[in-house]
Parts: structure tokens; C-alpha cells; sequence
């Protein structure tokens, strides 16, 4: 029987431990990872099969029936109209974001050390580097760190890269949406802060019926 949306449109967010047991994945998803270096192939075994595995739990149907396409370095899909998915990991976190809407999702621990300075001057384009200019020390480092989460999330959301968008896209210091200026995207951002980490989800909001879910794990 093939798998259907439920009715209600939702953004649903698992976030777990890198050190968790791996879970199965695809043959294919096994010939890639035997591919990779070993840190990058743990990598990729822990987002492909936590990521079957909240879909499953979702669904409830087995992780292997789960229609995901996530080869390496592409950004990952669902067939079937199936919705769409995103996910992010930091050094010792997965983040997986599902939804009916297109979604970008992106994470961080909140202690990274940045040097925030020069990645604004850098990577983001002129208005948000002027509302960071009145900023210092943490403060600053806490802002380039929130505008940098929102940003990457919504590349992903964008299926875009870092290398072409990421000067192009306008977040802000507070602001709940993000602008791609060249292209003349808008979108909302929703930032969450969970114990160590910090997160930013992309997205339509305004069409989804219930606020984002959050499953720690």
C-alpha cells in the first residue's frame, strides 16, 4: 500500500545524538558510504538511517520503505509526494526536519567558536552587515551565529549553495523571515534554542496548521 500524507500540514523535528546506533539503510545508501572516508561515512550512515527512522516512526511503516533519495553532497528528496525533508548535524547532534512544505533546517552548538568579525564582512551582503555593526564581543558572536543558522537553512530550503547565495540572502538580527535579494525569495525563519544548541527552520509557515514539533530523542 503506498504511503500517504496525513491531512494536517506540519513541520516535524527529530534531534538526535551522533553517537547513537547507527540505524539500517539502503543498499545503495551502503555502496555510497563505502565510498567515503570513515568520519564522513559515520556522517552519512547516522543522517540517511535516523532519517528513515523518524519517517518510519511518522508513518509507521518499516525504515527501508521509506522512498528517500540523499546521495552525497545533493540536497535530499522524497519520492511519491512524499513532502520534504532537511537535515543538519554539528559535531555531537542530527537535526532531521520533515514537512508537506519545502523546508531548510540547519544547526549548530551554541559555544562554537566563530570569528564573527570577518564572516560578516565576508559572507553577508551589505544591510545585514550594517544592523551587526553596532554589536560586540558575545553579543556579536551570538548574532553572526543566529544570521549564519538562518541562512544556511534557507540555502537548503532554496536548494541552492553556499558558494552562489549565501551574500545574496538577508536575515537580520531579529527579523522572523529571510530575503534572497537577487532572486526576490521570501521566506519565514523560526530560531530554537535546546540546551547546548541552536537551530534555524525555514519555511512557509503562514500555510502549515500547527506549529513546529519538536522530538528530542
Amino acid at each position: 500500500m503506498p504511503l500517504q500524507l496525513n491531512s494536517r500540514s506540519v513541520l516535524a523535528l527529530w534531534l538526535f545524538p551522533m553517537q547513537a546506533p547507527l540505524m539500517p539503510i539502503s543498499t545503495e545508501e551502503e555502496q555510497w558510504a563505502g565510498r567515503l572516508s570513515a568520519r564522513r561515512s559515520r556522517q552519512f550512515r547516522q543522517s540517511r538511517g535516523y532519517v528513515r527512522h523518524a519517517l518510519a516512526d511518522l508513518w509507521q511503516v518499516s525504515a527501508l520503505e521509506i522512498p528517500l533519495q540523499a546521495p552525497p553532497g545533493k540536497p535530499p528528496e522524497l519520492a511519491n509526494g512524499l513532502g520534504y525533508i532537511s537535515f543538519s548535524h554539528c559535531q555531537d547532534a542530527l537535526l532531521v526536519g520533515w514537512s508537506p512544505q519545502r523546508v531548510g533546517v540547519d544547526l549548530e552548538r551554541s559555544d562554537r567558536p566563530i570569528a564573527a568579525e570577518l564572516l560578516a564582512r565576508r559572507y553577508f551582503c551589505a544591510d545585514d552587515q550594517v544592523a551587526l555593526c553596532h554589536l560586540r564581543g558575545a553579543a556579536l558572536r551570538d548574532a553572526v551565529l543566529e544570521q549564519w543558522l538562518s541562512k544556511e537553512a534557507a540555502i537548503k530550503w532554496q536548494r541552492g549553495s553556499l558558494a552562489a547565495d549565501l551574500i545574496h540572502w538577508r536575515c537580520g538580527v531579529d527579523s522572523a523571515f529571510a530575503v534572497h535579494e537577487l532572486l526576490g525569495h521570501q521566506v519565514d525563519v523560526h530560531r530554537i534554542h535546546h540546551n547546548i544548541w541552536s537551530m534555524a527552520v525555514v519555511s512557509d509557515f503562514s500555510a502549515m496548521s500547527n506549529s513546529p514539533m519538536l522530538c528530542l530523542v
